[in-house]
């Protein structure tokens, strides 16, 4: 069989099978939404209330205590900042970058599937719509131009598919584009604490003759 007959045959199929992959993708996407809505809310913390804290051990020299404080807080924030406290300040910009590189990939997990998915259901509804009206050109073909409940029926399916497509996006792409607003604002607040604890531990791996001198 030609590759054209396998193509024209596959049309002729209906569009049915686009409507369940469009489906799919829909319950797919939502599950994707809801997940990364749980792991962002389980991951949340009064940010600005426990840098006054961590700054207020700081001053007092409770190096460790602040930083099994940062360990405790499910933030993504404290997760991030906590490595400026778990060695000298020489490698904290290193650790800093390291752990940021490596939060964002936690947050963007799965992201990009419905950024994917926003950009291209349209067209795959499109593919649908084809379909449908390649079905309804050969049912009308076979009716010698009479209209009939079957062609009507193949029209209709081709407008569905390509308004699901069209559903389908619509949330993908408001979802993306909020998880993208919440991504920047959770990694900039992490770097506004490390900025804040590295300020603070600055002259705390200094030499102990060194601080002794510059304290007389």
């Amino acid at each position: 069989m030609k590759l054209e007959e396998r193509l024209t045959n596959l049309a002729l199929g209906g569009a049915t099978w686009v409507l369940w992959l469009l489906v799919a993708l829909s319950v797919l996407s939502l599950g994707i939404m809801l997940e990364r809505a749980l792991y962002f809310a389980t991951s949340r913390d009064d940010v600005p209330a426990l840098t006054r804290r961590i700054l207020q051990r700081l001053a007092r020299g409770e190096r460790g205590e602040a930083q099994r404080e940062l360990e405790a807080s499910p933030s993504i924030e404290a997760r991030v900042a906590r490595v400026v406290l778990m060695g000298n300040a020489a490698g904290a910009e290193a650790r800093l970058r390291s752990e940021t590189g490596l939060a964002r990939l936690r947050m963007e997990r799965f992201v990009s599937f419905l950024g994917t998915l926003g950009n291209n259901a349209p067209f795959v509804g499109l593919l649908g719509t084809v379909i449908g009206i390649i079905g309804a050109f050969h049912q009308l073909d076979a009716s010698g131009g009479r209209l009939s409940a079957g062609l009507m029926a193949e029209i209709g399916e081709a407008l569905v598919v390509t308004g699901l497509g069209l559903v389908v996006a619509l949330p993908a792409v408001v979802a993306f584009n909020v998880l993208q607003r919440v991504i920047q604002v959770r990694l900039d607040r992490s770097a506004a604490l490390a900025q804040v604890l590295l300020a603070a531990t600055a002259g705390q791996d200094a030499p102990v003759s060194v601080r002794r001198g510059e304290a007389g």
